[in-house]
């Protein structure tokens, strides 16, 4: 690259990423930014993060943060000037509505020009400041690189989300003259109240029937291992939110009573109803907002999380511990041994286990059945879906009955995109997926609708030759939307689309492309996608007609 005894901004933003143990970059390039990916590309350094050019920025920034929510350390994600960097923001709210730690840093034109209209010149800072937790422009070389560290603390602080950093073109060039900052040993939290920890051991001693809903925040390795730990010695009943999917284990499957979310309707909605303690482990609003799950106002609730709670007319908290998750836990554990659950709530547990168990069942097929029930895919998926699988769903009617019916028994392995409900991010989560998790098979799921919204990145899955085996629920519409217009409306508007076919379409990027023609075939094609090497798309067509019973309303007639 020449003159290579100077340093330059672009070492600067490269070094602080090594020293941050940034493992990958997903990004784009540009003459604002060009020297960062040519030191990415070329460098010498050591423990040089590996760059993976996608084929669009807002898929970049949804596989950054596909890392952040699979390792909780933030994933990073680098792009150019003006459209460049706009188009990483539904991957950046996304990020911060969800939890998911990223790291963006954009290009900017030249210092002289930010006040100009000209080529590419926008505030970047401005434009992302809403949606992130930090958003700041350099204008030194010298401290980029203390803006990326406290860029990255941010991030990955909770609540973790997205943070964005816009970098000049002349400050990337510019000479640098300071060393960066040495990497930072994250600030650790301790237990939350030990007097509120024993206070609340004699709560849920005296509650009839107390309940644990699991959130997002509770789905690390260590609150996985703390809750698991509680549970096995309690038997608490427990209900997930789709975010918290997998953190009970096969051997705590009996105190698992579903996911909630959405419309209130699930077996797990009857039984937070019914209960008179409500103990919210790392939940976060956002996931399933409290007046759904408790529309009456009635709930005693009481929360551990590592942050305060965000308070409304349908969540106010009795108690709040607020600490390392945990760590909280397991001061509580001591207190908890012994404790068994009332009597008089065994007999309605067993019920509401029942109405679990039996509702996975699928309709046996008929003669010459081309359409597939979607109990019918997601038992056969469940099949060949071992636990250290990942699998990532999109959204669409079919992430619903994933979210209620598909059994995941390890955190972080099922993903869904509940906060934002973004389209594309199936196919994104799954390269990062597959990246990270490298030797086993990744399933991502989207609707023949939301493939398209991503799908340019099968690309470079087929580059990376990464194990991907991506299925498509394919059904002409945009049926999420259209079945809950029928059900308000009588009818649908503005929800059909023209057909692709997308056993070419994966085969001209070089992925295999398989379809099930007919519903009996569904196993043989599954098991032919499952025993390839390399990137397959599965196009499954989809029977939607029961999914005006996704929108039944068990407990009240509140839908949106």
């Amino acid at each position: 690259m020449g003159e290579t005894n100077k340093r330059y901004g672009a070492d600067a933003i490269v070094e602080s990423l090594i020293n941050h143990d940034v493992k990958y970059v997903f990004g784009i390039p540009g003459a604002k930014i060009d020297r960062v990916f040519e030191l990415l590309e070329h460098s010498d350094k050591e423990n040089l993060p590996q760059l993976i050019v996608t084929r669009h920025e807002q898929n970049a920034a949804f596989m950054a943060a596909g890392i952040g929510r699979i390792t909780g350390q933030p994933g990073v994600v680098i792009t150019t000037s003006g459209p460049g960097a706009s188009n990483l923001a539904t991957g950046l709210v996304t990020a911060t509505a969800e939890g998911d730690p990223v790291l963006a840093i954009s290009g900017q034109v030249q210092r002289t020009d930010l006040l100009r209209l000209t080529h590419q010149s926008m505030d970047n800072a401005a434009l992302f400041s809403p949606i992130t937790k930090y958003s700041a422009e350099v204008q030194d070389p010298d401290n980029i690189s203390e803006v990326i560290a406290n860029a990255y603390r941010s991030a990955v602080s909770s609540k973790q989300g997205a943070s964005f950093v816009s970098v000049p073109q002349d400050v990337t060039d510019g000479e640098l003259t300071t060393d960066v900052i040495n990497p930072l040993i994250p600030a650790k939290l301790g237990p939350a109240s030990p007097i509120e920890s024993t206070l609340l051991a004699q709560r849920i001693k005296a509650a009839k029937l107390p309940v644990l809903l699991l959130g997002m925040r509770a789905s690390d390795p260590e609150t996985t291992a703390s809750i698991r730990n509680l549970v096995s010695t309690t038997h608490l009943p427990v209900v997930e939110t789709f975010q918290g999917a997998g953190i009970l284990s096969h051997e705590l499957e009996s105190d698992f009573f579903g996911r909630v979310g959405l419309f209130r309707n699930q077996p797990g909605d009857k039984l937070l109803k019914q209960a008179d303690l409500v103990i919210a482990i790392g939940y976060d609003p956002i996931e399933y907002e409290p007046r759904n799950w408790n529309n009456e106002k009635n709930a005693d609730i009481v929360v551990i999380d590592s942050m305060p709670s965000e308070i409304d007319k349908h969540f106010q908290p009795s108690c709040e511990l607020v600490g390392d998750i945990s760590q909280t836990l397991d001061f509580l554990l001591p207190y908890m041994k012994g404790y068994k659950l009332p009597a008089e709530s065994l007999s309605f547990l067993d019920k509401v286990r029942q109405k679990v168990a039996l509702r996975d069942e699928p309709p046996a097929l008929k003669e010459g059945q081309i359409l597939n029930h979607p109990l019918s895919i997601i038992k056969a998926v469940q099949k060949r879906v071992t636990d250290e699988m990942t699998v990532t769903v999109d959204v669409g009617s079919f992430y619903i009955w994933m979210a209620r019916h598909f059994r995941s028994y390890q955190p972080r392995h099922l993903l869904f995109s509940n906060g934002m409900q973004t389209l594309g991010v199936a196919l994104p989560w799954a390269i990062a997926a597959a990246l990270v998790r490298p030797n086993t098979k990744i399933v991502s799921m989207s609707g023949d609708g939301g493939f398209l919204f991503s799908s340019q990145d099968l690309e470079t899955a087929v580059r990376l030759h990464l194990p991907i085996v991506h299925i498509i629920w394919n059904d002409g519409a945009y049926d999420m939307v259209k079945f809950q217009e029928e059900v308000k409306y009588g009818a649908s508007a503005a929800t059909n689309f023209g057909a692709v076919d997308f056993v070419k379409y994966a085969e001209s990027f070089g992925a295999k492309g398989l379809r099930v023609e007919q519903a009996s075939e569904l196993e043989q094609v599954l098991d032919e996608a499952f025993n390839q090497d390399d990137p397959v798309v599965v196009d499954i067509p989809v029977d939607y007609s029961f999914n005006k019973e996704l929108a039944k309303q068990m407990l009240d007639d509140q839908m949106r």
